[in-house]
């Protein structure tokens, strides 16, 4: 995850405007965007430009239907290690780096040291990405979650928090 100096109260309206309308529909042609947000297709490109460049805008993605595509299965697997060491993180960020099925992995605080989301079509699928991950780390508990149901799901990054 790339980190950056800028100063977010810096961002003025009309950067906050390209920030919340990309983020909804990256594919937004320049013209559109520029005439939603107040300005001149020039302009806007430049400022669209100088976000990323300040590294704001990360990267332009699509969002692909999992459903579509048999990854339709949530599962959350929470971690639990005995072993808290730099080298334990290490070898744990390299076990899960190119596991397809995970999509997020956090460390955490409290009772948990890993959370990680991951995308599978059933359970057989998971119980595959289970035995990988436990062959791989050793860990003193492993826990299992599925969704029943996704009623909130975005990768909008809230921009109200700007000014606080």
């Amino acid at each position: 995850m790339a980190k950056t100096s800028a100063d977010p109260s810096r961002l003025d309206i009309i950067d906050r405007r390209i920030l919340a309308r990309i983020q909804r529909d990256a594919t937004l042609p320049m013209a559109e965007l520029a005439e939603q947000v107040g300005l001149s297709l020039t302009p806007c490109w430049r400022r669209v430009q100088k976000l990323e460049k300040d590294g704001y805008i990360l990267k332009r993605i699509a969002v692909l239907d999992r459903h579509m595509l048999n990854a339709s299965v949530t599962v959350f697997v929470a971690i639990r290690t005995t072993e808290h060491s730099i080298e334990w993180i290490e070898r744990f960020h390299k076990a899960t780096r190119d596991m397809d099925e995970v999509v997020d992995i956090y460390r955490m605080s409290g009772e948990i040291d890993y959370l990680i989301r991951a995308f599978v079509p059933n359970i057989e699928a998971y119980d595959k990405l289970y035995k990988k991950l436990i062959s791989k780390l050793p860990a003193s508990n492993v826990t299992s979650m599925f969704a029943m149901e996704e009623i909130k799901s975005t990768s909008e990054v809230p921009l109200s928090f700007i000014d606080d």
